[in-house]
């Protein structure tokens, strides 16, 4: 199968075989490359729209001076940058590069006070943020991914090879739920964050309240297929039970963005 999708990345199978992404493909593009952190190989120019970039590692280099000439560098050889959002569409995922560039002013930005002729400005201003946007590029149709397939496409720019923010974090955690959430399951134990960082985040929560004491359910999957449910205890999970549901199962709702 995974032979199968990068034939089709290449551009060796007509585009219509190219499917979209399901929900849990998508989770693990976003869980996988938020907040992770690298080092700067090139000098990368700071741009509002999207710098463009192959999946060979090649770019469009007259856009990027034209973007490097209008705005400067983001960073320059040598320098930490973080992705700070990632966007997946049909035929790219953006990154927006350490908050990306933000130049326009906001209204609080242009409130003056003071007394008689001599104002001053509430904000400092509105300088751009020192950030930039990217879009890895799939002509052929976004396909599944691992964030360790995108980091190697991102790797003419970014050298993601020292320890990542996701590594750093599992590394605090004890033995039982570092392995956990290295192969994508829930234990009990486990905090919100960590139950996100294992599974994504829930289609569905509830609460109820037993003989005084406040549970929250957290649920995963829908009918027909696997369900989990992860129920909580004020800050940590207290039981996790995995069912079933047949072709006759109800479907429970979609979480309403957040």
């Amino acid at each position: 199968m995974r032979a199968l999708l990068w034939i089709t990345i290449l551009g060796l199978l007509p585009a219509a075989e190219a499917r979209k992404l399901t929900d849990d493909e998508r989770i693990e593009i976003l869980r996988g490359m938020t907040a992770e952190s690298g080092t700067l190989k090139v000098v990368v120019p700071r741009s509002k729209k999207p710098l463009n970039l192959q999946t060979d590692g090649t770019w469009d280099k007259e856009q990027w001076d034209a973007a490097g000439k209008e705005f400067g560098p983001a960073g320059r050889v040598g320098d930490t940058v973080q992705i700070t959002k990632v966007t997946i569409e049909d035929d790219k995922l953006l990154f927006e590069i350490n908050g990306g560039l933000k130049s326009g002013r906001k209204w609080y930005e242009r409130v003056e006070v003071g007394m008689g002729n001599r104002t001053t400005p509430v904000s400092g201003g509105g300088n751009p943020s020192l950030g930039t946007n990217l879009a890895l590029l799939f002509p052929k149709g976004t396909p599944p991914l691992t964030a360790q397939e995108i980091k190697k496409m991102l790797a003419p720019l970014i050298d993601f090879e020292k320890r990542t923010a996701t590594e750093t974090f599992v590394s605090t955690l004890p033995p039982e739920i570092a392995e956990a959430v290295k192969n994508n399951k829930v234990v009990e134990g486990m905090d919100r964050e960590t139950v996100i960082l294992a599974v994504g985040r829930p289609r569905l929560k509830s609460r109820e309240t037993k003989d005084g004491i406040d549970y929250e359910d957290w649920v995963y999957g829908q009918p027909p297929g696997k369900m989990t449910f992860v129920t909580f205890s004020g800050s940590k999970v207290v039981k996790v039970k995995d069912t079933y549901a047949g072709l006759g199962g109800s479907t429970a709702p979609t979480l309403p963005p957040r």
